[in-house]
């Protein structure tokens, strides 16, 4: 037995008026740019539950648990960018074969990577939307959108900064200390 279709109400790309003291061209430029966040996220969770599941080596462990604490961080805040773009009357990017359709985030091989490469990866995704949700911030805060500028600041910038720093840490080699 076959789905059946429903009407589709709100078209992806559009905001529907709701009482939040935001111009419409505000709402609209603020929704595609977290839609656009959102797919990045979204992308870059799934990269940190992949890279937790295929790990190996002797940092495995270590490893292991900050990439699963990464990735339950960074589905927090696939959820709270989410509700920002429906708060704003617009529609939040859920499939993931439209995630993959807006995302810049490159798609890694299906195979196991060494560490050193799974890790640069991650900090290449982090970089990315970084850079993005700089531009994005700076952007709502001239359209009057402190609630979309504040999220972008204060969690998504904040968050990836931090998480960029553990992985970068790892990377770094670490001299030998010689009595």
């Amino acid at each position: 037995m076959a789905a059946s279709e429903g009407q589709v109400i709100q078209e992806f790309g559009t905001v529907k008026q709701f009482p939040v003291a935001l111009s419409y061209d505000a709402r609209m430029y603020s929704c595609q740019r977290l839609n656009k966040t959102l797919a990045d996220t979204q992308i870059l969770y799934s990269l940190y539950k992949k890279h937790h599941w295929l790990l190996r080596g002797a940092t495995f462990y270590q490893l292991h648990l900050l990439l699963d604490k990464h990735a339950e961080q960074q589905l927090e805040l696939v959820d709270t960018i989410a509700e920002r773009v429906q708060t704003l009357g617009g529609v939040a990017v859920g499939d993931p074969r439209h995630v993959a359709e807006i995302t810049s985030i490159p798609r890694p091989p299906d195979g196991v990577e060494e560490v050193p490469a799974m890790l640069s990866r991650l900090l290449e995704a982090h970089e990315t939307i970084l850079a993005d949700a700089h531009d994005a911030a700076a952007r709502t805060a001239e359209l009057g959108d402190d609630g979309t500028n504040d999220l972008l600041v204060s969690q998504v910038i904040r968050t990836g900064e931090l998480q960029a720093w553990f992985l970068a840490e790892h990377l770094v080699d670490t001299p030998l200390v010689r009595s």
